[in-house]
């Protein structure tokens, strides 16, 4: 078993920057991918960022160009730098970890972190 556990959230105004990061812990040699996922309110959850072990990263669109997602690896660590924050990026952040190259759907889940952005 793998846990994740997430911290960094908070409230921050518009154009703002936050970063979250995700510790995981457990039987972490049988992970590949990590990410973030996002729920907001009335939404379904979506993929925002993944970087496989290697430090490949993908961003989904709406993230593109303002979200940098990291890792490091010797600290079993995978971070989110937000930065231009937008009222929309409101959502319960969450991090996700799989044992292949894939976070669609993960095998973990962390707990969840809420970002709050005013306008």
């Amino acid at each position: 078993q793998v846990q994740l556990v997430e911290s960094g959230g908070g409230l921050v105004e518009a154009g703002g920057s936050l970063r979250l990061s995700c510790a995981a812990s457990g039987s972490i040699f049988s992970i590949n991918a990590m990410g973030w996922y996002r729920q907001a309110p009335g939404k379904q959850r979506e993929l925002g960022a993944v970087i496989t072990s290697g430090g490949i990263a993908n961003y989904a669109d709406p993230v593109k160009g303002r979200f940098t997602i990291s890792r490091d690896n010797a600290k079993n660590t995978v971070y989110l730098q937000m930065n231009s924050l937008k009222p929309e990026d409101t959502a319960v952040y969450y991090c996700a970890a799989s044992i292949g190259i894939l976070l669609h759907p993960p095998d973990y889940w962390g707990q969840g972190t809420q970002v709050t952005v005013s306008s």
